[in-house]
């Protein structure tokens, strides 16, 4: 397919690259273009502005947060004043239920078609195409996109019709991952302060009742206090969770925990660590500790 893809950070480049490695023609924008230039070198078209990379039959947006999509969607130069009747823009950005029924909206007054795309994985799994694609919207236009979503993932899971159900369920998901580095932190200053190894204790709970990913990728990283660079900094976690808490208000749902990370997370903005990535929340309790 022709493709456009607009957002090249860590998670861009890897699932860009994936595209280019199935075959597809991808066309690339970063508002830093020297992010392009390992694409480019790859095969993948330079684009000079969102207006060219929307050229195609679709074209991803894997940026920041909702002001960044919005800006690149609905700017002079953005996709919905040039994107092609019956293209499509999959959003795999991280953003709120209210944006993507806001620019569902848009699109289809723009007789185009918006499809929600949120992605589990770190930078790593993009690069090796083994991320999970949480895909939602029009039932034609996700079969049409499919060979997109096999490239860059290993599985895909189609939740609803509705685009902003993949988006809620993106949020649900880092609301539980913030939830358990939170609950890995506390533990392991606990036992750690007990004169347990903290390495050790990781080794017990991966290899009895933890044995998850999450626990044991993310339980490496507190447990070496590894948090530099980051794979998914730590102002983002925030936002993540004021975007679940958010959703919550709507629907009401009370969220108690997520209210407990917005916090734990606006201490660690706070005490310098807005650019660490988002696993350095766990230190905090060590801190409290006395440890750290």
């Amino acid at each position: 397919m022709k493709v456009g893809f607009v957002g090249l950070g860590q998670m861009g480049s890897g699932m860009a690259a994936r595209l280019l490695e199935a075959g597809h023609e991808v066309t690339v924008y970063n508002r830093t273009p020297e992010k392009a230039r390992p694409l480019v070198e790859q095969g993948a078209r330079p684009a000079t502005s969102v207006a060219e990379a929307a050229g195609g039959e679709a074209v991803f947006t894997m940026l920041a947060d909702d002001a960044a999509v919005a800006t690149v969607t609905r700017g002079e130069d953005g996709i919905l004043r040039h994107l092609s009747k019956g293209a499509v823009h999959i959003s795999s950005s991280t953003i709120s239920v209210e944006l993507s029924e806001s620019l569902t909206g848009d699109h289809a007054d723009a007789g185009q078609t918006f499809v929600s795309a949120p992605v589990f994985g770190r930078p790593t799994a993009a690069a090796e195409g083994k991320l999970f694609v949480i895909a939602a919207g029009d039932s034609g236009a996700l079969e049409r996109l499919t060979p997109l979503f096999d490239a860059v993932g290993q599985r895909t899971f189609v939740v609803a019709d509705r685009p902003s159900a993949a988006n809620l369920v993106k949020l649900s998901g880092n609301f539980l991952i913030g939830s358990v580095l939170e609950a890995l932190g506390e533990a392991m200053a606990l036992v750690e302060k007990g004169g347990v190894d903290r390495k050790e204790y990781l080794d017990i709970l991966t290899s009895t009742l933890f044995n998850a990913p999450v626990y044991k990728v993310y339980g490496g990283l507190i447990a070496d206090r590894r948090f530099a660079p980051a794979g998914f900094p730590a102002r983002l976690g925030l936002k993540d969770v004021r975007l679940a808490l958010a959703a919550g208000e709507s629907l009401r749902v009370p969220l108690p925990i997520a209210s407990l990370l917005r916090d734990r997370f606006l201490t660690l903005l706070a005490t310098g660590g807005a650019d660490l990535d988002w696993a350095a929340i766990a230190d905090l309790a060590s801190r409290d500790a006395g440890q750290a």
